[in-house]
């Protein structure tokens, strides 16, 4: 498809002159018919107007793929004939997009009108941004935050700024912005050239904290876009028993992985403290199925520990680990 076809697609009306990048906005899906009409929907609706839209459907039984063909053929299909989780999923409408920055968007999400213009913006602000952040709110709740831009502790937890609160504009700023949630999030074309796609080991689930990670290690920044909004019905997709194994598992090698050696000295007692507590409370609540999940996942992370280890140099350390401790919270 040439740049003049996509002109003439409705996802592609004519630019103006002060469109500087193309976006690719790729929708992971698995068994969501049910959300991807107001998910679609949303993005017609957009007033920045020079975007690609790619489903990657990760082998869903719903009539997703039949959905698609009827009522939007302008979004381009990447169709998996096997279910290969998020990961993989996501990586190969990456490497089937076009654009120049690359925009997350889980199924189940609604986006502001204004979400694409407000990435454009900021990637335009700011050519050292590698990765912009979102404002996520609850979907059923939208004056309630999910996430706006998320932050990483120093024992290594990784949450969302402002989780659960009412949304005055307490949270209009970057200041302990960590990286960007991966259920809306904008990544550089040029980013990922350097420091490689999502890590499909990782399968489902901090696959962006491990992206934050690398962005830093590498030296790009980090920008947040408040009024890049979209509302989000949380797990509606993906939670459960199975969303806990994998952050039980990855909890850890992620930081495996990522966290500098000087730090690890440093910290250790607080890292190690976090992970008894989610184990801990894993126990007090073993009769819950998530609960189970959660501790064959951090069993599994264990037994993973020296393979991870061994990834600790797949990204080019340009920044000392001072700046990196800097940008962790308390």
């Amino acid at each position: 498809m040439t740049r003049k076809d996509l002109k003439e697609n409705p996802f592609f009306p004519r630019q103006s002159a002060s469109a500087l990048i193309m976006i690719s906005v790729i929708i992971p899906t698995y068994n969501g018919l049910r959300f991807l009409p107001t998910c679609l929907n949303a993005l017609r609706a957009q007033t920045d107007r020079d975007f690609e839209i790619l489903v990657v459907d990760d082998a869903s039984r719903d009539g997703t793929r039949e959905l698609l063909a009827r009522d939007y053929p302008d979004a381009r299909v990447i169709a998996l004939e096997k279910n290969r989780g998020f990961c993989r999923a996501v990586n190969a409408g990456i490497r089937a997009a076009r654009g120049d920055c690359i925009a997350l968007l889980n199924n189940d999400t609604e986006a502001d009108a204004h979400w694409l213009a407000e990435i454009q913006r900021a990637f335009q602000a700011n050519s050292r941004a590698g990765i912009v952040a979102c404002k996520l709110k609850l979907f059923d709740r939208r004056n309630i935050l999910h996430s706006a831009g998320d932050f990483l502790r120093v024992d290594g937890i990784p949450g969302n700024r402002g989780v659960w609160e009412q949304d005055r504009g307490q949270y209009d700023d970057a200041r302990d912005v960590f990286g960007a949630c991966g259920g809306a999030g904008a990544y550089r074309r040029a980013l990922l050239d350097e420091i490689g796609l999502f890590d499909e080991d990782l399968v489902a689930n901090c696959e962006d904290v491990d992206m934050n990670w690398r962005a830093r290690w590498a030296g790009w920044e980090i920008a947040y876009a408040p009024r890049a909004i979209v509302y989000h019905h949380l797990t509606a997709t993906g939670g459960g028993a199975y969303g806990s194994f994998w952050v039980g598992r990855n909890f850890i090698l992620v930081l495996a992985k990522n966290y500098p050696a000087t730090l690890w000295k440093k910290n250790w007692r607080k890292i190690v403290r976090a992970q008894l507590g989610i184990t801990l409370d894993a126990l007090k609540n073993f009769r819950g199925a998530a609960a189970r999940a959660r501790l064959r996942g951090q069993l599994a992370g264990l037994i993973g520990l020296p393979r991870w280890l061994g990834k600790r140099g797949a990204v080019a350390r340009r920044i000392a680990d001072s700046e990196i401790e800097k940008a962790l919270r308390a």
